[in-house]
């Protein structure tokens, strides 16, 4: 499993393909979002941008967990390797939390920048939240990027597939990240922060249980 991990952040730190694509779609999607938004009530709406522009851009990253063994034609040497494929799940996935987590802090700073968003007075409560919602959505996002893999038309039917699933995700994201920035703890997002949980969980475990089953031919 960590072989696969390190591989994998390998060749993403050596082009920086994945990495730097996500940034400057985040950018732009942002910047859209600054001249949309009226200044006075840009604050307010900084929660839902954060993540909407995360998602949308964080969508395009996950589509390349698989498809560079898929273009090269190491699948199904990844398939045959001496590991419960479940691993290979957990490693595709932690790949994912990696750059995805990079590319949302500096994601975190461009919205500080743009819509003068700021620092909230519990930083390490907005970490926690950071954290969780990535989790989630990098678990659902890879177990379905391995179902779409072999499809012609994965790029548009990826979108489709995960972002009726992230609802619940978004929903409650938004929700505690907003509470944070306007000066709260992680007491007061008990709920919201519950609901993440068992989201991370129950889609961690079924992307490992279920890995199997999806790369079978």
């Amino acid at each position: 499993m960590w072989t696969i991990l390190r591989k994998d952040l390998l060749l993403e730190f050596r082009t920086r393909e994945a990495l730097s694509a996500l940034v400057v779609l985040m950018l732009l999607v942002l910047l859209t979002f600054t001249f949309a938004f009226d200044p006075a009530g840009a604050r307010e709406a900084a929660p839902a941008v954060l993540w909407v522009t995360f998602i949308f851009a964080g969508l395009l990253s996950v589509q390349r967990t698989f498809l560079l063994e898929r273009e090269n034609g190491s699948w199904y040497g990844l398939l045959l390797t001496p590991i419960d494929r479940g691993a290979i799940f957990v490693a595709k996935m932690l790949g994912n939390l990696i750059v995805l987590a990079l590319a949302q802090c500096v994601l975190l700073l461009l919205l500080m920048l743009f819509l003068q968003v700021p620092l909230p007075a519990a930083p390490g409560s907005l970490l926690i939240v950071n954290v969780l919602g990535l989790v989630g959505f990098s678990a659902l996002a890879t177990l379905f990027a391995a179902l779409s893999v072999r499809l012609r038309a994965r790029e548009m039917l990826l979108p489709l597939l995960v972002l009726p699933l992230l609802v619940p995700l978004v929903i409650c994201a938004v929700e505690a990240t907003r509470i944070v920035l306007a000066g709260g703890d992680l007491a007061s997002t008990g709920p919201w922060l519950r609901v993440l949980v068992t989201f991370d969980v129950i889609f961690t475990v079924a992307g490992w249980m279920l890995f199997e089953q999806l790369v079978q031919e």
